[in-house]
């Protein structure tokens, strides 16, 4: 970021504002700070376990990578969907040096699809209305006795947003943004670009999910989508592994505070790193499976190397989007070659979906921040439970223990359903 001259360049190539990040915030199954989270996955610590939250009696599938530390009480999808965010964005927001309250930039939050729970709708069925019919009309029905409203409150779509944009002050209205399992790579983009089109110098971007609960457990199942090792949750996600069976879910959240390179110098903030570039393209292939020709992902690919005005070559580490499904895996590794070449098989990648889990909406920003920190930090982390390698999946996917090196351009990426894809590119910040 540095001109010939020594002075400072505000502007990349492009001409475009340098968007920087300066403060991080992470919670996961596996600690609910920065410094924690990244211990555990250092060490290559798994955070899957046995759900305890609801029955799983005859369900396929009993195991996710659960935040059972946060306290809610009682407990609600949104209320820890809320206190994950809270906690990340505070961290974020301290680290960075703003004061929570009087935050001057917008919030852009990912989030999940707002669903009633189980509780709501049995208390909404059993409640004395004159309405005999189900479904909306009855909801409606509920909604006009006026008893009801903090249900309302608290599963409305933007509900997580607004109360979180209330907590750090943030200004304009929140954006919520639920791109399935690309959406926190979607809000880091959608803060990025509104500080290159001059919209504002400052931004925060937030994912979060708490979609582990009984009905999107039973979905993903009969989806065939999920994990069954049940009886080794530790050892049940295994990205690129030939014995992989499924995802585990997950929850967590993660937080960035962007900033112009201008505004951050201004204040003499600590420089984290740079996004220097962000890309995506669509698939409408299908609802749950990718284009067999892998032309979206790759697209993607492409797109963000070429928006950080780089080479393919030029990509030290990828933080892979590595679910531990069998076509997710072997399609990201075919992308990876079809963009990179023969050169894919030297370039370390990771995911740390085998230590988390799959956070779903809060994957992209969880998995940015950890980009940052190898960035940082120097270390590679590990993919985990990587015994028996898929001869198809010719990755050098930084098997089971963590590996120093040095790197200057990370690519994340986040594929999600419904054909949603983005990959980041991180940066060095000197």
């Amino acid at each position: 970021m540095t001109s010939g001259s020594g002075t400072r360049r505000y502007r990349d190539a492009k001409g475009r504002p340098v968007v920087v990040v300066t403060g991080m915030g992470l919670v996961t199954s596996v600690g609910r700070s920065v410094d924690e989270t990244w211990a555990a996955m250092r060490a290559g610590r798994s955070g899957i376990r046995r759900i305890t939250r609801f029955p799983i009696d005859g369900l396929r599938t009993t195991i996710a990578g659960t935040v059972d530390f946060m306290g809610v009480e009682p407990y609600s999808g949104p209320d820890l969907c809320f206190e994950m965010a809270r906690s990340a964005a505070q961290e974020a927001l301290d680290q960075a040096g703003h004061t929570t309250g009087e935050f001057r930039g917008p919030l852009y939050l990912a989030t999940p699809p707002a669903e009633l729970e189980w509780e709501q709708r049995i208390a909404l069925r059993k409640a004395p209305l004159d309405c005999s019919k189900t479904g909306y009309p009855r909801l409606m029905a509920a909604a006009r006795t006026g008893h009801f409203r903090h249900v309302f409150e608290r599963y409305q779509f933007a509900s997580v947003a607004d109360r979180l944009a209330g907590h750090i002050g943030s200004r304009g209205l929140p954006i919520s943004v639920s791109t399935a399992c690309a959406s926190g790579a979607s809000a880091i983009q959608l803060g990025v670009e509104a500080i290159r089109r001059g919209d504002t110098d400052l931004a925060i971007s937030v994912g979060t999910d708490s979609s582990v609960q009984l009905e999107s457990l039973i979905r993903f199942s009969l989806l065939s989508a999920l994990s069954t090792c049940n009886d080794q949750p530790e050892k049940a996600s295994r990205p690129f592994s030939k014995t992989r069976d499924g995802f585990v879910m997950a929850e967590g959240a993660g937080a960035v505070v962007l900033e112009s390179l201008e505004s951050a110098m201004a204040r003499s903030a600590e420089i984290l790193g740079v996004v220097s570039g962000c890309g995506e393209k669509a698939d409408d292939y299908h609802r749950t499976r990718s284009r067999p020709d892998g032309s979206a992902i790759i697209g993607a690919i492409r797109n963000a190397i070429s928006d950080a005005d780089l080479a393919p070559d030029a990509i030290d580490y990828v933080n892979a989007h590595g679910t531990s499904t069998p076509e997710n895996d072997k399609m990201e590794c075919l992308s990876l070659y079809a963009v990179m070449g023969e050169r894919a098989s030297t370039v370390p990648v990771s995911s740390i979906k085998s230590m988390i889990g799959h956070t779903l909406s809060a994957a992209g920003a969880i998995e940015a921040v950890i980009s940052l920190l190898s960035l940082q930090r120097g270390v590679l982390l590990p993919t985990i439970n990587y015994d028996e390698p898929d001869p198809d999946i010719a990755l050098d996917v930084v098997p089971n223990e963590a590996r120093s090196a040095r790197i200057r351009h990370v690519l994340s990426n986040s594929f999600g359903f419904g054909g949603q894809n983005v990959s980041l590119v991180l940066s060095c910040a000197d």
